[in-house]
C-alpha cells in the first residue's frame, strides 16, 4: 500500500510489548530511494538518543488504526547500539546496528529493498544522480554515511524541469510493501497555482544537494498536462497506470 510520508509521521509505533512512541521522520538512500530507517520519537523514553528502526522490523502500517507494527521488544530497542541525537549516522554504527539484530547490511548488496531502483551509474537513462555527494575515503565513510537523507530536510527543495522551474517538493509517497519512495509530491504553487503532481524518482536526472534542487528529465508542458494529484485521494493503481501512460514510460510493476 502507498502512504504519504507526512501521514505516516502521525502514526503510533507499536512494539511487541506495547506502544514505544511515534514516527518522527525517515532516512532514505539518495541512490536507491529506499527507506533505510524510520526515526522514532519515543517521548521521555530513550529521549537522550536517536532511535532508528530498520524496515526489517516493520510489519505493517495500518491506516485505520494509524499505527505501525514493529517486530521488536522495547528491551531489544533499548539494548541496541546507541546513536546520540546530535550525531549523523555512520557506517560503523550501521554495521553494529545490523549486526546486533542479525540483519544483512544493505551496503553489501544483500538488502532486497535496494533492488527496485538501480544504483547510480548502472542505468543509462533517468536515474537519480546526487550531484554533490562527496567521494569519501573508506575511513570517512565509516564516520558518516553521505547517502542517508531525511525526508523532512528535502521538503521544499526546488524542482527544475528541462525548461525551467516547476515548483518544490511537498511530500513523498512511500510504498509499504518494500519501504521505498515511489513518488515525490510536487507543489506547483509558484508556477501553476492549485495543482500538485507526482514525479517518480526514476524520472530524476540529477540532484544538487548543495543548492537544494532536484532536476527532472521532463518538460514543463508534460508535467502541466499530467494527471493531477489530490491529497484527499489515495494513489490507486488506476491513477498510477494513467500517470505512466501519460509519460509513455513502463511502470515499475511491469518492469
Amino acid at each position: 500500500m502507498l502512504h504519504k510520508a507526512t501521514t505516516l509521521q502521525t502514526y503510533q509505533l507499536d512494539s511487541l510489548d506495547g506502544e514505544m512512541g511515534r514516527v518522527k521522520d525517515f532516512y532514505f538512500d539518495d541512490q536507491t530511494w529506499s527507506i533505510r530507517y524510520l526515526i522514532a520519537d519515543t517521548g521521555t523514553w530513550l529521549s537522550d538518543r536517536k532511535v532508528l528502526i530498520s524496515p526489517h522490523a516493520l510489519l505493517a502500517a495500518i491506516s485505520k488504526e494509524k499505527n505501525i507494527l514493529v517486530s521488536l521488544t522495547k528491551a531489544q530497542i533499548e539494548e541496541s547500539p546507541s546513536l546520540d541525537t546530535d550525531k549523523p549516522v555512520s557506517r560503523q554504527f550501521e554495521k553494529n546496528y545490523h549486526g546486533f539484530y542479525g540483519w544483512p547490511g544493505y551496503w553489501a548488496g544483500t538488502f532486497p529493498m535496494a533492488a527496485d531502483y538501480p544504483l547510480v551509474g548502472t542505468a543509462p537513462a533517468m536515474v537519480a544522480i546526487p550531484e554533490t555527494s562527496p567521494i569519501l575515503t573508506e575511513e570517512e565513510q565509516e564516520s558518516w554515511n553521505p547517502h542517508l537523507r531525511s525526508t523532512k530536510e528535502v521538503l521544499a527543495d526546488k524542482i527544475e524541469a528541462k525548461d525551467g522551474s516547476i515548483g518544490h517538493v511537498d511530500d513523498f509517497i512511500i510504498d509499504e510493501e518494500n519501504w521505498i519512495i515511489r513518488y515525490l509530491v510536487i507543489d506547483t504553487v509558484n508556477w501553476w497555482p492549485g495543482k500538485k503532481v507526482l514525479i517518480s524518482p526514476k524520472w530524476i536526472e540529477r540532484i544538487s544537494w548543495e543548492t537544494s534542487t532536484v532536476f527532472v528529465n521532463l518538460t514543463r508542458d508534460a508535467i502541466r498536462s499530467s494527471p493531477e494529484y489530490t491529497v484527499e485521494a489515495l494513489v490507486s493503481r488506476e491513477y498510477e497506470t494513467g500517470l505512466y501512460r501519460h509519460y509513455n514510460i513502463p511502470s515499475y510493476w511491469e518492469s
